[in-house]
């Protein structure tokens, strides 16, 4: 307790210096700025005006640490600028700055901006639309008309001028042109003699002057929308000469070299009026905007003239204004270098602090670990002495535990050993009842079936034992030089005549006529007995199997290739473990045959292993060392060692190729009977003996996989199927799934039958949707029961569907399929119950199956057919409007779907006993 109550005050102590440390760090972070993205997009080309708004935004936003700024510039294209504006819509800017370049196809993505709750910025110039969170500019009306004014007031005799206007279309050229003009309106001494577009530059309004130059002698003025066009008007007026003095104006007074501010002071246009390039006033309202402050959404910057007289004045205050900007922004950066500074002296701060909590902190764990250690050597050598005990106790148990597998591994040895003996005394009176021909006739096939199952027996119990010898003792070939060509060719043979008549060929190709090999020929030929019967029975339908044997250098390569089924890849990484059969192997064996092969070949020194693909294929390769170096003295044999019997070694294996010759013979002479059954068995001795037993009740279909199965479902729709669990291609449990799941066949009962007997196995399978799992072996009086019981069922179920209802009540079914089914038909009919053209093949149309497969489904669950159904609902529901209804017998004829009258009367008649007329006075 004292050494616990000392970690305890030694862990709050590091605790609080950690603590300490974070504090220290948390407290000397600089608070971290809202960072928000604003993008600017601009339309015009000019640099100066490009640069002064620009230098005016980015001064403004340096007060502004963090913000994101995207700049595009469109030099006066509308469809780049729209182009510009989407990418940053894209980008998921937070507000918008813009400066249209043409009002009427800007106007769309600005909205488009607005309507996604991007707030929008407009300067200069508006769009064709209302929809802007805030606009800035001058009022370019009240420009034009102020420089209406000032030449007014400024000349006293005629004036006769040109005005040079901007882009057309533009919102300010329109309205510095309407201001302008009314500017001059009050002064009819002024005279406007004619307008030309300069497209807001100096090129061109020089261009468009010279194609009128005959026009400007008697011209006296000259007003430009800004100062470019200005001064190419100037630069026209001095071209040609021109002696009288000429007043030009321009817009926009800009400070800075070649600005208007400059023109204006070296005489070369007599005034310009100031309109400001909003860029600071745009920064302000933006964060204002994103900043949830009250602001002004009409932003009207005022304007004035300047001339010689106030040019100096307002050169002055500008070269002030750009000296203080300087100013600030050195100071800025003086503040960056100083926060650089201090972060990197809080990071050697925070570093230091660290590093002394962490030598803390590691004292004091080498000072615990050091107490610890002393209790923990104490403790380690109480428990060692502990497990010595528990050492010794497991050692005596393992040895009782290994005595006790002996034991029942000789009981299962001697028990496979006795079931020798009686399969003897079955086999030899089969044969001879066999050669009996009286016998032959009563009972022949019953005979073969019971001898070829005793040899397959026979060879399981044989697999049995050799798989324990080897288990049990590890040397126990004897192996003795013999020539393998020769010794592969003697089982082939007893394989040929067998193969033949499943139209299989079997091919040996070998290199040499004679390669000797140690083998022990009483044990490898269980290897080639295996593959080969394996080879024919993965084959479907004609096929070949080849045999390639070669040798090269120190080994030989036995090749068994067949052009069957293949394996999968999962299947084919464990066909050689103990007991392993794939679920939908196209046939069931024992899982023991590949084990004990590679065994066999193990204990010669070889290897085995396989190739396939699926529907490819299958080819394995063995191989075997030459010579003897690699066998001791107890795995050879001096005495050269008789080889077997291999046609009497071979009838064994045999016995599951005699099961694929095995055909069903069905009587076709004999009449169907009225319910169907389909047995899905891959077994074909099983297969034969239901189709017996079953034909004295029922007509019978069969199929041998679950391709097969899904087929004859579709095609026959059986009362009922019957399915084995383990199938090649599907197995039953995936028959069952997709039966029940599907529309043509989720009425039939399925029962499946299956060597799996678990409880987790019959969940799984009751799981899967059968109806009823039964475990082999069985009774065959047991499954005809059930098979009988899930038809009564079937039956009840029938009734209760077709049951004698008057209102159009909703049929119910017990499973959910079938009840949609029924419901999607009872609806089309109910709703077509008037059309006397309604048919079958338009329910076929709707329902989405074909004609047969409707047939049989409603015969199977409703008990009658299509028509019958059709007639029975348009004579109830007729018997319901005669009752309820105040129609005549001609009105309920048509409502119900009759063509004419008396075929409605007869047919009411014969299923009701009276006319119409008298049925609806009577009840």
């Amino acid at each position: 307790m004292y050494q616990q109550n000392r970690l305890v005050h030694l862990s709050g102590l590091l605790l609080c210096l950690f603590l300490v440390a974070v504090s220290n760090l948390g407290c000397n972070k600089a608070p971290k700025n809202q960072t928000y993205t604003i993008g600017f997009s601009q339309c015009t080309g000019l640099d100066l005006w490009r640069k002064t708004m620009l230098n005016e935004m980015k001064t403004e936003l340096s007060l502004h640490p963090g913000v994101n700024f995207i700049y595009a510039d469109a030099h006066g294209d509308s469809k780049t600028q729209v182009s510009q504006v989407s990418k940053m819509l894209q980008d998921k800017i937070d507000l918008l700055i813009i400066s249209p370049n043409e009002a009427q196809p800007l106007t769309p993505i600005v909205d488009e901006a607005y309507q996604n709750n991007i707030p929008v910025i407009i300067i200069d110039r508006k769009t064709s639309s209302s929809l802007y969170t805030a606009y800035i500019g001058a009022d370019n009306y009240e420009l034009g008309k102020l420089a209406g004014h000032y030449l007014g007031t400024t000349h006293k005799g005629n004036l006769n001028l040109v005005e040079v206007m901007g882009l057309p279309g533009s919102s300010p050229a329109i309205e510095r042109d309407r201001g302008f003009m009314d500017g001059v309106k009050q002064f009819p001494n002024i005279h406007v003699k004619t307008k030309i577009y300069g497209d807001w530059l100096k090129a061109n309004a020089e261009k468009q002057l010279l194609k009128i130059k005959d026009q400007l002698s008697n011209v006296n003025a000259i007003f430009a929308h800004n100062d470019n066009m200005a001064l190419g008007s100037r630069t026209v007026l001095n071209t040609i000469n021109s002696v009288k003095p000429v007043t030009v104006i321009g817009v926009d007074a800009l400070p800075g070299i070649g600005g208007g501010m400059e023109m204006v002071d070296n005489k070369l246009i007599n005034a310009s009026l100031v309109y400001p390039t909003s860029g600071k006033e745009a920064i302000v309202t933006a964060f204002k905007i994103l900043n949830k402050e009250p602001f002004l959404r009409e932003n009207i910057l005022q304007s004035l003239v300047i001339d010689s007289t106030n040019v100096q004045l307002m050169k002055m205050q500008v070269n002030k204004i750009n000296s203080q900007q300087n100013d600030i922004i050195q100071q800025q950066s003086l503040l960056k270098e100083q926060q650089l500074v201090y972060k990197s002296q809080q990071v050697v701060l925070n570093i230091i602090v660290i590093l002394l909590v962490m030598a803390i902190v590691l004292g004091g764990l080498a000072f615990y670990s050091l107490m610890e250690n002393r209790k923990i050597n104490k403790s380690l050598e109480a428990k060692n002495n502990e497990i010595q005990l528990q050492r010794n106790q497991l050692i005596e148990m393992s040895a009782r535990a290994q005595a006790a597998t002996e034991a029942r591994l000789n009981f299962f040895t001697n028990v496979t050993h006795e079931f020798r003996t009686p399969l003897t005394l079955m086999l030899s009176p089969l044969n001879d009842m066999l050669k009996d021909e009286r016998l032959s006739d009563v009972a022949g096939n019953g005979l073969k079936m019971v001898n070829q199952n005793a040899f397959r027996l026979l060879k399981l119990v044989n697999q049995l034992i050799d798989y324990r010898k080897i288990e049990v003792d590890k040397n126990t070939i004897k192996a003795s030089e013999n020539n393998i060509v020769a010794y592969v060719r003697d089982i082939i043979e007893s394989f040929r005549f067998h193969a033949k008549k499943l139209k299989i060929q079997f091919y040996l190709v070998p290199t040499e006529k004679n390669i000797p090999v140690w083998f022990d020929v009483n044990m490898l030929d269980k290897v080639f007995f295996n593959l080969f019967s394996n080879a024919i029975k993965f084959i479907s339908g004609e096929g070949a199997v080849k045999v390639y044997i070669r040798r090269d250098k120190d080994f030989v390569y036995i090749e068994i290739q067949d052009n069957g089924v293949g394996i999968s890849e999962e299947d084919a990484a464990l066909i050689f473990d103990q007991f392993y059969q794939a679920d939908n192997a196209p046939r069931v064996g024992s899982g023991i045959g590949l084990s004990l092969s590679k065994e066999i070949i193990l204990l010669h020194h070889g290897s085995i292993e396989v190739v396939t693909k699926k529907w490819e294929g299958t080819t394995f390769k063995i191989t075997l060392p030459l010579g003897d170096a690699h066998l001791n003295n107890n795995e050879k044999t001096e005495s050269k060692e008789i080889w077997p019997d291999m046609d009497e070694q071979s009838k064994a294996y045999q016995a599951d190729i005699d099961n694929l010759q095995t055909d069903l013979e069905i009587d076709l002479s004999t009449e169907p009977k009225e319910i169907s059954i389909l047995l899905v068995e891959d077994n074909p001795d099983l297969l034969q003996y239901l189709h017996q037993k079953f034909s004295d009740h029922f007509e019978v279909f069969t199929a041998g996989d679950g391709n097969q199965a899904f087929t004859q479902a579709y095609e026959k729709v059986p009362d009922i199927i019957i399915s084995d669990v383990v199938l090649p291609g599907y197995s039953g449990k995936e028959i069952v799934q997709r039966l029940k799941t599907d529309l043509r066949t989720s009425h039939i009962p399925v029962i499946l039958l299956t060597a799996q007997s678990s409880d987790e196995q019959k969940i799984s399978g009751m799981h899967s949707l059968a109806d009823l799992y039964i475990s082999k072996p069985f009774n065959f009086d047991y499954l005809l029961a059930g098979v009988q019981n899930l038809l009564k069922n079937r039956k009840i179920l029938r009734d209760h569907y077709s049951s004698d209802i008057t209102g159009p009540e909703k049929l119910t079914a017990a499973k959910t399929l079938d009840k949609k089914f029924i419901n999607d038909f009872a609806g089309i009919v109910e709703k077509n119950i008037a059309n006397e053209n309604f048919s079958v093949e338009d329910i076929c149309k709707l329902i989405g199956i074909s004609r047969i497969q409707l047939y049989r489904k409603i015969k199977a669950l409703l008990g009658c057919t299509v028509n019958e159904y059709i007639l029975n609902r348009r004579l109830k529901k007729a018997s319901y409007l005669l009752i309820n209804e105040n129609l005549s017998i001609a009105e309920v004829t048509y409502k119900v779907g009759f063509s004419s009258p008396n075929y409605f009367s007869t047919a009411f008649k014969a299923k009701y006993g009276c006319p119409p007329s008298e049925y609806k006075t009577t009840k």
